[in-house]
């Protein structure tokens, strides 16, 4: 840990830092999957779905910045490398062998949803630990993570 003026206690900067570390690798594969959609998808959809997975994928881009500042800003160290997030993520493995749309939004859904899932819990975590203004970011990223996933599973519907 960097010193810091910051008045969390040391022992509490170290678990929120281990914290947003964990959501941050989560968040990038997130990212990274969002990304997959998007260069992949294939058939009569195509162009909207290019779209949302694109738009979905930027939307997480802020996350991660928010989850990494806040690390640094406790004094710890973002752990976003790719070697950090292959061993961290909580998230399913995002089949490389799909094209279809219907089938990218299936598996775009999931992971997102297992993302909200995940920041739900590090709301609760951040409250125990003591430090609400971590729960707070993971509040509000909880709050748009359930938008995009509202945005994504709307399309599920269409075939219904």
């Amino acid at each position: 840990m960097h010193p810091t003026r910051n008045d969390l206690p040391h022992d509490v900067r170290v678990a929120i830092v281990k914290l947003l570390n964990e959501r941050l690798a989560d968040a990038i594969d997130l990212h990274l999957q969002a990304k997959h959609a998007h260069w992949n998808v294939r058939g009569p959809h195509f162009f909207s779905l290019h779209e949302l997975f694109d738009k979905v994928a930027q939307e997480v881009l802020g996350y991660i910045d928010e989850i990494a500042e806040r690390a640094t800003a406790l004094g710890g160290v973002a752990e976003g490398t790719l070697a950090a997030v292959s061993s961290r993520t909580t998230l399913a493995a995002y089949s490389l062998t799909i094209s279809d749309g219907r089938d990218h939004v299936d598996a775009l859904s999931k992971a997102v949803a297992g993302f909200g899932k995940q920041v739900r819990a590090a709301i609760e975590k951040a409250e125990q630990a003591g430090d609400a203004d971590t729960a707070d970011l993971f509040t509000q990223i909880s709050r748009d993570v359930d938008k995009q996933l509202w945005f994504v599973e709307a399309h599920l519907e269409a075939g219904r």
